[in-house]
This record gives C-alpha cells, structure tokens and sequence, in this order.
C-alpha cells in the first residue's frame, strides 16, 4: 500500500504475500552494496539486476512496467519509474 513519496520515488507498506520471503535475501544485498556505491557501482548493478531478474512491477492496470528502481527493507519499499526504457548510456 502506497504511503507517500517525494518525487520521483514512492513509498510504501509491504504486505508480503506468497513468494516474497524467496526475493527478500535478493533486496538485503542489494541495499548492503547500495551503501558502497560510490566504491563499488559493479557489484551494485549485478545485485540489482538479480532483483530485476526475479520480480515484476506492475501498473495498476495489470501491465508491466517497462523500467523501475525498487528497494525493499523489512516491510517498507520505496521506487522510482520510467514508461519507457532506461537508455543504457544514461545509466
């Protein structure tokens, strides 16, 4: 359930349901190489990209969206995203 945001990133409730507690390990590691960044940026994208492998965000609508940033910690998520494609040399 959505709880707020700051643009461009929103906030929210994790109720968990079937499957989660599979992807939780996938999020720890990502927000604990998201702390080392700056030194490290190539173990970070690797981790997330685990996480993109493994889950699907969804418009209310039903359909995917085709870009997103998505943390997870205990019950809280926040994310960010794009209608279209992130350009890779952007990224």
């Amino acid at each position: 359930m959505v709880t707020g945001g700051d643009f461009p990133w929103l906030n929210a409730r994790v109720n968990p349901r079937e499957g989660l507690a599979e992807v939780r390990p996938l999020f720890a590691e990502e927000l604990r190489l998201l702390d080392g960044i700056d030194e490290d940026a190539e173990s970070w994208e690797r981790a997330y990209e685990a996480v993109r492998n493994a889950v699907t965000l969804r418009y209310p609508e039903g359909q995917e969206v085709p870009e997103f940033l998505l943390h997870i910690d205990g019950n809280e998520a926040w994310w960010r995203w794009s209608d279209e494609p992130f350009d890779e040399e952007d990224a």
